[in-house]
């Protein structure tokens, strides 16, 4: 009898999929947003995502980075999201939780383990908890967007000082993790600079494991790709449809910094590394890869195409002394693409300076709840 009620549970088991929903804003999607994907696609067999929409992040954060079609893109391109709910409400409400449950198959309702608290001060997951189908992830360490966001109004801040004062480049500041505001106990905005350690653990995690065959045809394309965006996302996603296998160059800070000036990049070569390698278009990275694509490169990793999107920071590479391209171009396996959307790091930056008053606001409000959980907290790192 306990054989057949075993057998017969495991028939249950295997009969439906353990489906999973996890929800959020995802603005200024980063690889903190990519690891909560991925722990909680760990915590079942199918991931629905939740997109929150703009009216419902205006109510309850204030007004979003990239609207919700830009969002929905970014959510969709992660490896670890197999659905996307649009327009999903900021708090679990009973009748969305029916419809989750009922509509959606979901089995549990995750979040990570820092607080989601509404305007009234009552927790978003409340409703999930009591029900028994709630479950958390550890949050990523060390970033979030309300930290994105500051980087960017710091940066801003950073280019209006004279250039006869003294100040180091934000590259180097959140590269190496040195803030005056923090480190001197200073109020500033309540940015934080990025800590972030990169492990082989978490690249490995992050990774799809597998190289290319032989037989592959092998598309190239490089870039900084920071603040990765919906822009970036969609020149992968036609980059990778030429081909079997997307590797994709990373460069480093100072090749960054060296092209697009000292206040670049926002975010370190480890975290736009990791962001990338989320995606689902790729395949794998170089991180760290050099500025002009040598015969060296192009042999050792058997590169066929080598391919550049229209909408770039800098498309006067083939008038330029020095055209990073010349050896492809040269081979004839050289490829300009048309990009699907008209959207740059410099598009995400002005953004952010047009209604920066709005998000010094926002940010000043979310950073005063994110220092408190912060402090006195040590590093754990989220599985």
């Amino acid at each position: 009898m306990g054989l057949e009620d075993g057998n017969s549970e495991n028939a249950r088991s295997w009969a439906r999929p353990v489906r999973v929903y996890m929800d959020g804003c995802f603005d200024m999607m980063h690889y903190g947003h990519c690891n909560a994907l991925r722990q909680a696609r760990a915590l079942g067999d199918q991931l629905v995502v939740g997109v929150v929409s703009d009216t419902e992040i205006i109510v309850n954060k204030g007004p979003p980075v990239t609207p919700l079609d830009e969002r929905m893109i970014m959510v969709n391109a992660v490896k670890w999201v197999d659905e996307v709910i649009p327009d999903a409400p900021y708090a679990i409400t009973e009748e969305f939780m029916k419809k989750l449950f009922d509509e959606y198959n979901i089995d549990y309702i995750i979040h990570g383990d820092d607080p989601c608290v509404l305007p009234d001060g009552t927790d978003a997951y409340a409703l999930a908890k009591k029900a028994g189908r709630y479950k958390q992830i550890k949050r990523t360490e060390g970033v979030s967007s309300t930290d994105i966001v500051g980087r960017m109004l710091l940066c801003v801040r950073e280019r209006s000082v004279s250039e006869n004062q003294h100040h180091s480049s934000l590259q180097r500041q959140f590269s190496h993790g040195h803030s005056q505001k923090f480190e001197d106990g200073g109020s500033g905005s309540g940015t934080r600079v990025s800590h972030f350690l990169p492990t082989s653990r978490r690249i490995v995690q992050f990774s799809n494991g597998k190289g290319p065959q032989s037989d592959a045809r092998i598309v190239y394309i490089d870039g900084a790709f920071d603040l990765f965006h919906a822009g970036h996302v969609e020149i992968l996603r036609i980059a990778r449809e030429l081909g079997d296998f997307l590797l994709v160059g990373i460069h480093t800070d100072q090749t960054v910094s060296a092209h697009r000036g000292a206040h670049r990049p926002i975010m370190n070569l480890h975290e736009r590394s990791l962001s990338v390698l989320a995606c689902r278009h790729v395949d794998e990275v170089i991180i760290g890869a050099p500025w002009e694509i040598s015969k060296d490169v192009i042999t050792t990793f058997n590169i066929s195409l080598v391919v550049h999107g229209t909408v770039a920071e800098n498309n006067n590479f083939q008038k330029e002394q020095g055209n990073p391209y010349e050896v492809p171009i040269s081979m004839g396996i050289f490829k300009v693409l048309d990009s699907p959307l008209d959207i740059t790091t410099s598009t995400i930056i002005r953004r952010i300076v047009s209604n920066h008053e709005a998000y010094q606001i926002r940010n000043e409000k979310k950073a005063a709840s994110e220092k408190k959980y912060y402090e006195g907290k040590s590093y754990v790192s989220g599985d």
